[in-house]
């Protein structure tokens, strides 16, 4: 039974979604995907909403498909950039969302450096709060974009074979979607350098290991993780050579993984580190534009729920 719309406010991690609401969040976004197709793209769906996009970190693909989410959805955004602000004066975290929720804005879409962030602001916020990225805690759009791409290309969850490989100590991107994979019964497998492996990470439900080809053993899906210099991702690494040599996806390791098995990555992929260019580019196996498309579906289908729509009346602009 899918549930009839999200509980909460606000979008903050996949940890609190129950499997109904992430399904909901998977179909509507199958349903809005067909917006990309038409020749005008655009449909009325949050006409007079207002979404600020408020990102203090580096992005592309989430900023981009949340701008191209908003546009297609008839919402008005304002985009925040740090450069140019009172942030660069010193004013505090808080009293910026403050000013701007002044402004009347339907969404607040955040993506910082510091875990938590979303959360700290959604508490005193009316507005409502999307985590766009919070330090290495969460990502849970790109979770639940990984998640429709998968189950466009398997049909289903249950039982499936998941391999994420690579940075899982400094990844938001593997614990979103840890909670999501799991909580719909996908088997995954996290596997990485012992340096870039946490402690306790069992305790969330997967395997750990740092034997990749044993992680890739009859894997179904493949997915691949940058190395997170940013983030300290680098230390105790000889080198990027030395990482591709144990833990670089080539297409002599994929074929430890099922035939049929497709390989995904978040972006921003380092080719020749952590992936080859023939496995990045291989058009029958490797599903990574296929994430960014699904990216747009997705985060329309979360602003319109969040927005109090009903998944059968999103065409009207109901």
């Amino acid at each position: 039974m899918t549930a009839e719309s999200i509980r909460s406010k606000d979008l903050l991690g996949v940890e609190t979604l129950d499997p109904d609401e992430i399904h909901l969040i998977l179909d509507t976004a199958e349903s809005m995907a067909e917006i990309g197709r038409r020749e005008i793209k655009k449909v009325p769906a949050l006409r007079g909403r207002m979404v600020v996009n408020l990102f203090f970190e580096a992005s592309t693909r989430t900023r981009f498909s949340f701008e191209t989410a908003e546009k297609w959805l008839s919402a008005d955004s304002l985009n925040f950039a740090v450069k140019g602000t009172s942030v660069e004066k010193g004013e505090s975290l808080l009293d910026t969302a403050r000013n701007l929720e002044a402004m009347s804005p339907d969404f607040l879409v955040i993506r910082h450096s510091s875990p938590g962030v979303p959360h700290f602001l959604a508490s005193r916020l009316k507005t409502r709060v999307i985590n766009a990225g919070d330090g290495a805690h969460e990502h849970p759009t790109q979770a639940l974009l990984d998640a429709l791409t998968i189950r466009q290309r398997k049909g289903r969850f249950e039982g499936l074979r998941v391999a994420i490989v690579g940075d899982i100590t400094h990844s938001r991107v593997v614990r979103s979607n840890i909670w999501c994979l799991t909580k719909l019964g996908a088997n995954v497998t996290l596997c990485a350098p012992p340096t870039l492996m946490p402690a306790g990470i069992r305790e969330m439900g997967v395997a750990a290991t740092s034997d990749f080809a044993a992680a890739l053993d009859g894997a179904d899906v493949v997915m691949m993780l940058r190395v997170q210099i940013e983030r300290g991702g680098g230390a105790g690494l000889p080198s990027a050579r030395e990482y591709f040599t144990h833990y670089g996806l080539t297409r002599e390791r994929l074929a430890l993984a099922r035939p049929d098995a497709i390989v995904m990555h978040p972006g921003p992929m380092n080719r020749g580190v952590e992936i080859s260019s023939e496995v990045a580019d291989d058009v029958e196996r490797s599903v990574i534009l296929s994430q960014v498309t699904n990216g747009v579906a997705v985060r329309m289908a979360v602003l319109y729920l969040l927005s109090g729509g009903s998944p059968e009346s999103w065409g009207d602009g109901a």
